[in-house]
């Protein structure tokens, strides 16, 4: 059982007690309070490093946390957790008793983000500012009512949290490199870091029925043939990266969204923070929210669909790495090529296959066109905090295949990598929404 932070006051026990009092339920928010609760977490998640399959379970936990609690000021919102699996049924207002849902959210969210990352602390005095202000002006029965509501809801995905397998995976053993098989990937300069999170795809999934269901296309084997498919893939990689163009760079660099860069200047090495890919995928998210001038259930419900989508995305395509443990380029061309050639961007340590940023953004790309339609223009200044420009698209669709492409300009995956990527995200997106309907 979880401790709540709020408990309920005398005055509430005894309103719940009676249950006498005809006080509707009411639905006051802020149309901006789902933006800057997740706004938050991401800033939360750039501090505390937190890799790329790791921060899509702490965006999909803490947005249906949101979503659940605040659905409420919608009559006709349903529940999602009741679709996706290992979530027990969220709790019920209960009638005659007066909440405000955007309290509750906040408890909700910021318990759920207490649980996955580093920040407590910081998190509990952001909590604490945002309830103030949103209780201000309220009678403390509907304000420890809320409370008590959101921390029901942060209960249950808690007790999910309990048995996703994460605990697990953190005391498994480290990936077993084989160097025997030129085949297989290897860690590469300049960290030589081991294989990132090589039982991720044992986590439970949330719309998926397993890390299997979707089946990545077949790639080209490797080969030394200059005349195979594999050695043409890799030559391609390497042919580009001698003639990047000042838009391939900038696209490489728009979407890099590696959230712990190293550099290394002599003896002397340093990092550069950064979002993860889930990161820039939920900044995507808020502009698509404000585009449509979306309402605070509607925007939760964009939050979680993406974040879904991310969280399962990642794990399908981390079951495709570690059973294919594909070469990535900056090693295959350092062995055959040009042994002093290094990726344009830093090489990620997990195997190639499929493109992790390939197949979560086509994912998320189909969860917000879902949510808000084909065809929705728009310009994306997520990245201006990291110093990098504005990029426009067409579509989230375009922006999911320009964040594909962008792995072949920044040299760390193959074409086929990225293209089989992006259809293995739109069938992870597929599944998820098939159960959501």
């Amino acid at each position: 059982m979880i401790k709540m932070k709020y408990p309920i006051s005398a005055s509430l026990l005894a309103l719940i007690i009676s249950c006498k009092s005809q006080l509707p339920v009411e639905a006051v928010s802020n149309q901006e309070l789902p933006h800057q609760l997740v706004k938050k977490l991401t800033d939360i998640i750039v501090v505390d490093i937190f890799t790329p399959p790791v921060a899509s379970r702490i965006y999909a936990n803490t947005s249906l946390a949101m979503y659940e609690a605040l659905r409420f000021e919608d009559s006709s919102a349903p529940s999602i957790t009741a679709k996706l699996k290992g979530f027990d049924p969220m709790p019920l207002p209960i009638d005659k008793i007066s909440y405000n849902f955007s309290i509750a959210a906040i408890q909700a969210f910021c318990e759920t983000a207490k649980k996955v990352t580093f920040s407590a602390p910081e998190i509990t005095a952001y909590q604490d500012s945002m309830i103030k202000q949103y209780a201000s002006n309220l009678d403390q029965v509907i304000v420890d009512s809320s409370i008590a509501f959101g921390q029901r809801v942060a209960d249950v995905v808690a007790k999910r949290l309990g048995k996703d397998n994460y605990k697990e995976t953190r005391g498994m053993e480290r990936f077993e490199v084989k160097t025997s098989d030129q085949t297989r990937w290897v860690p590469t300069a300049p960290d030589y870091a081991d294989g990132l999170e090589p039982f991720w795809s044992t986590m439970l999934t949330m719309g998926l029925d397993s890390s299997n269901q979707i089946e990545a296309d077949d790639f080209p084997a490797y080969s030394e043939d200059k005349n195979s498919a594999f050695y043409k893939e890799m030559k391609e990689v390497y042919d580009i990266s001698k003639s990047l163009t000042d838009e391939q760079i900038d696209i490489a660099l728009f979407w890099d969204d590696n959230p712990f860069v190293s550099k290394h200047k002599g003896h002397v090495m340093f990092q550069d923070k950064k979002m993860t890919p889930g990161g820039h995928w939920m900044a995507i998210a808020a502009k698509a929210c404000k585009i449509n001038n979306a309402d605070p259930v509607t925007s939760a419900k964009a939050y979680a669909y993406t974040a879904i989508g991310l969280y399962d995305g990642f794990i399908s395509c981390w079951y495709v790495k570690y059973k294919t443990v594909r070469i990535r380029p900056q090693t295959a061309i350092q062995r055959l090529i040009d042994e002093q050639w290094i990726s344009y961007i830093q090489t990620p340590p997990f195997p190639e296959y499929t493109s992790g940023h390939s197949t979560t953004s086509s994912s998320a790309a189909e969860m917000l066109t879902h949510v808000f339609g084909d065809n929705i223009a728009f310009t994306d200044s997520s990245e201006l905090e990291y110093n990098l420009p504005v990029r426009s698209y067409k579509s989230f669709r375009h922006a999911a295949e320009e964040a594909s492409i962008s792995r072949v300009y920044g040299s760390i995956h193959y074409r086929s990598g990225c293209e089989n990527g992006n259809k293995q995200g739109k069938q992870v997106a597929a599944a998820i929404l098939a159960k959501l309907q």
